[in-house]
């Protein structure tokens, strides 16, 4: 088995996750794994509850583990990860259940780019909180650390983020 080396792309809402790991795959020749719950919620025409996010848990996990047979160059891009799942579920249900929590300690990333919010809002229907990106920058740094994660915070607009970006990752 081929050692792949994991790239994460993680962050506050509506900071250029997808824009940079779709970037990272093409320039690194790879494949990336998109946002399960984007698919998810995108006909849910209802509030989300904590069983909608354990549901989006196990679709990420799968999803992530369906791609990495298909990664180039032995590296995988993710466009977010299940630590994605542990954040909402803190903030919107004040706990996250226990499965999420083993996974997250069990599945590991070679290097998490943590998203800055420097780059100005976007609407999006499945984005929730506008005012609140600061508080989550903070919660995201936190996480990271818990799990001695190794991780850079990515700023800059444009093509010098996505430069900032590439720069991050030591392949």
């Amino acid at each position: 088995m081929v050692d792949i080396k994991k790239i994460a792309v993680v962050g506050p809402e509506s900071t250029g996750k997808s824009t940079m790991a779709q970037h990272l795959a093409q320039i690194l020749g790879t494949v990336y794994v998109p946002e399960y719950a984007r698919y998810y919620c995108k006909n849910l025409n209802r509030q989300y509850t904590l069983q909608d996010e354990v549901n989006m848990f196990y679709g990420q996990v799968a999803l992530e583990d369906s791609l990495i047979p298909l990664a180039k160059n032995n590296v995988l891009v993710c466009d977010t990860t299940i630590l994605t799942v542990k954040i909402w579920c803190d903030h919107l249900f004040a706990d996250t259940p226990k499965e999420v929590k083993d996974e997250i300690k069990s599945r590991e990333y070679d290097f998490y780019l943590l998203m800055d919010i420097d780059l100005p809002w976007e609407d999006d229907p499945l984005r929730d909180f506008p005012e609140q990106r600061e508080h989550f920058m903070r919660i995201w740094k936190k996480e990271l650390e818990a799990l001695n994660a190794p991780y850079k915070i990515i700023s800059g607009t444009g093509d010098e983020r996505l430069k900032n970006g590439l720069d991050a990752v030591d392949l």
